[in-house]
C-alpha cells in the first residue's frame, strides 16, 4: 500500500547524468543565476561590484538579459517598475555595503507601493560574518539590519547548497500577496568558489495566495446588498491583483460609485456615470464618502493622501479588504478581511444582490461637478492644459510613470490612466527620481509599446545618468522634464508656511544639449506646442527627451480648514 508520503519524485535518465556530470567551470554565481532561469526570470537589473564579480561571470554563460543602470537605487526603480507591469519578481543585483545601501529608498518604494523586486545581493567573506570588525572592503556589522525594516523578508546564505533554497524562498514571499522586495545576501567567497553541485533546473516556488473568510464576506454581503447609499474606494490592491474588472462588475451590481486612491489609478473607468475619478485631495468627495452608509474599501489602508490627509471622516459601516495585515484597520474601525483583493471581490459577486438606486449617476455628476467648479475658480489654465496636452500624445494603454512633481500631483487627481496598470508614480514613499529609471524598467519588461517618464527639473537630477542607459539598450523612453528652475512644490509649500522658500532653488544644465551629448534626441517645447512634439517623441523608437520651461502651481489644499 502506498500513502501519499511515501511518494517519491524520481530524477529523469536526463537529470541523472547532468547531476553526475555538471559542466565545468561553474562556481556560486552559477547556482544563483541557474536558480533565477528555473524560478522563471528572464530580465535582471543591476550594477557589478568587486564582492558580486561571481554572479556577474555566471550572466555570460546564461540567457539572462541585463540591463545594467548607472545607479543602484536607479536599478531599483527600473525592477520595481518591471514587477509592476509583469506581475514577476524582478531580480535586482547589487554589490556589498555602499551599493547595497543605494537601492534601499528603491526597496521602500516598492515595499510601499507592493512591487515584486528579489533584491540579491553579495557579502563580505564568510569568515567576516557574525558582527565582528575584520576590516574587510564595504563591511557593515550586519548588512541585512539595514533592510530588515523595509522588505519583506531576509535571506542570508552561507553555503553553496543554500542558495536555490533561499533563491526560491524568497521568490515565494516577494509575490505572495501583498507583493514586496525581498532581500538576499550571499558572501564573496560562497559565490566565487568553483562548485560540483548539479545544475539547478525547474525550482517550485509557487506563491500562496489568500483567500477570504467565508463568514466575513457574508456578513460584507449582507451590508453592501442592504444598504441604501454605498460607495467605493478602490486602491492599488485593486490593480495588483489584477481585479479590475471584477470591481467593475460588482460595483454595477450595487450602483455604488467608485474613487481610486492615487495608487489605483485606472482600476475603474474614469468615464462611466459611477466614476468619482480621483479626486481625494477635495473636500466635496472626502464629504461624498464620509455620507455612505456602507463604505467598501479595497486594496487600500486608506493612509495620508487617500484620506485627504487624514481629514476623511466616515459616518457609516466600513468593510476593508486589505492583503496587508498591518494595514487592516491601522487608520478606521471596520469590518476587516484580510486577503488579496481578487479573491475577495470574486466572493462578494458570488453572494451580494443586485439592489438599485437611480441617483447614483446623478449624485457622481454633482460632486464632479463641484470638483470642476472649484477648480475652475483658482485659475489654473495653464496647469490642465498642460496635462490635457500630455493625455492627447500619449497612446491609449501606454504606461506612465511620474516624479514627484506639481504635474504628478495634479495627474493623481486629473488624469485618466484610461487602462489598470498604466498610470504608476512614486506616491508610495514619495521620493525624488523615481520617473526616469523606472520607465526604463517598463520598457524593458514590454518594448512594443512607448513608455512616458514625467520629472521636474530637481528630480530629473537624480537620473541624467540613466540617459546612458536608456541608449545604450536603446529603450523605448519619452521623457518629460518640467522645468520650473528647482523644487517647485518645495517652493510653494514653504512660501505657504513662512512666508519665502529657502534651498528651493537649482543651478541645471540645459537638459536638450546634455540628452543630445548621451546621442538621446530632445527638444524644447512650449505649452502650446507640447502635446505635438511629445506625440512625436512618443512616436519615435528609443529614447527621448522633451523639455518644457514653465512654472505650474497646485490647486488649494482643501484639509487645511
Amino acid at each position: 500500500m502506498t500513502h501519499d508520503h511515501d511518494l517519491v519524485l524520481r530524477p529523469t535518465p536526463a537529470q541523472t547524468a547532468a547531476a553526475l556530470a555538471p559542466p565545468p567551470g561553474r562556481n556560486g554565481g552559477d547556482l544563483v543565476v541557474e536558480t533565477l532561469v528555473g524560478l522563471g526570470a528572464t530580465t535582471v537589473f543591476g550594477l557589478p561590484g568587486q564582492h558580486a564579480l561571481g554572479v556577474f561571470d555566471a550572466l555570460r554563460r546564461s540567457d539572462l538579459r541585463y540591463i545594467g543602470l548607472r545607479v543602484e537605487n536607479n536599478a531599483g526603480f527600473a525592477a520595481d517598475a518591471y514587477g509592476r507591469i509583469t506581475g514577476e519578481a524582478a531580480p535586482l543585483l547589487l554589490s556589498t555595503g555602499p551599493g547595497a545601501l543605494t537601492s534601499l529608498a528603491a526597496l521602500q518604494e516598492a515595499a510601499a507601493a507592493s512591487a515584486p523586486v528579489l533584491a540579491v545581493s553579495s557579502q563580505i567573506p564568510t569568515a567576516g560574518l557574525g558582527g565582528g570588525r575584520h576590516g574587510y572592503l564595504h563591511e557593515l556589522p550586519d548588512q541585512a539590519a539595514s533592510f530588515r525594516g523595509v522588505v519583506k523578508s531576509v535571506h542570508t546564505v552561507r553555503a553553496q547548497s543554500q542558495i536555490p533554497s533561499a533563491l526560491a524562498a524568497a521568490w515565494k514571499s516577494a509575490l505572495t500577496v501583498p507583493h514586496g522586495p525581498v532581500w538576499v545576501e550571499i558572501p564573496e567567497d560562497v559565490l566565487r568558489a568553483k562548485t560540483a553541485l548539479p545544475v539547478v533546473t525547474a525550482v517550485d516556488a509557487a506563491p500562496d495566495e489568500l483567500p477570504p473568510r467565508p463568514e466575513l464576506t457574508a456578513l460584507a454581503a449582507d451590508l453592501l446588498s442592504r444598504a441604501a447609499r454605498p460607495a467605493i474606494i478602490a486602491g492599488g490592491g485593486v490593480v495588483r491583483a489584477d481585479a479590475s474588472g471584477k470591481l467593475l462588475r460588482l460595483a454595477e451590481r450595487l450602483a455604488a460609485p467608485v474613487v481610486t486612491t492615487y495608487g489605483g489609478k485606472g482600476a475603474f473607468p474614469w468615464e462611466h456615470p459611477l466614476s468619482l475619478q480621483s479626486w481625494l485631495e477635495d473636500r466635496h468627495t472626502t464629504e461624498f464618502l464620509a455620507d455612505a452608509d456602507v463604505l467598501l474599501v479595497v486594496g487600500s489602508g486608506l493612509g495620508e493622501l487617500s484620506s485627504n490627509y487624514h481629514t476623511f471622516a466616515p459616518r457609516g459601516r466600513v468593510i476593508q479588504i486589505e492583503a496587508d495585515l498591518g494595514k487592516l484597520e491601522s487608520n478606521h474601525p471596520a469590518l476587516g478581511i484580510h486577503a488579496d483583493a481578487r479573491l475577495a471581490l470574486q466572493a462578494l459577486l458570488e453572494t451580494v444582490d443586485e439592489r438599485t438606486d437611480e441617483t447614483a449617476p446623478e449624485r457622481v455628476r454633482t460632486l464632479l461637478g463641484k470638483v470642476a467648479d472649484r477648480i475652475a475658480a483658482q485659475e489654473l489654465t495653464l496647469e490642465q492644459e498642460v496635462l490635457a496636452s500630455v493625455r492627447r500624445a500619449l497612446p491609449p494603454g501606454a504606461p506612465s510613470f511620474w516624479d514627484m512633481t506639481i504635474l504628478a500631483y495634479w495627474a493623481w487627481s486629473a488624469f485618466d490612466a484610461q487602462a489598470p496598470n498604466a498610470m504608476h508614480s512614486a506616491q508610495g514613499s514619495g521620493g525624488l527620481g523615481y520617473g526616469f529609471p523606472a520607465a526604463l524598467g517598463a520598457a524593458a519588461a514590454d518594448p512594443t509599446r512607448p513608455v512616458l517618464a514625467v520629472s521636474g527639473d530637481g528630480g530629473a537630477l537624480y537620473s541624467i545618468a540613466e540617459l546612458a542607459t536608456a541608449r545604450q539598450y536603446d529603450l523605448n523612453v519619452t521623457w518629460l522634464i518640467v522645468d520650473d528652475g528647482g523644487y517647485g512644490i518645495l517652493r510653494e509649500y514653504m512660501t505657504d508656511a513662512f512666508g519665502r522658500a529657502t534651498a528651493t532653488e537649482l543651478t541645471r544644465p540645459d537638459y536638450v544639449a546634455l540628452a543630445r551629448s548621451f546621442g538621446v534626441p530632445a527638444v524644447r517645447t512650449t505649452p502650446g506646442t507640447l502635446a505635438a512634439d511629445l506625440a512625436d517623441a512618443l512616436a519615435s523608437p528609443g529614447p527621448s527627451v522633451v523639455v518644457l520651461p514653465a512654472v505650474l502651481r497646485m490647486f488649494a489644499p482643501t484639509h487645511l480648514g
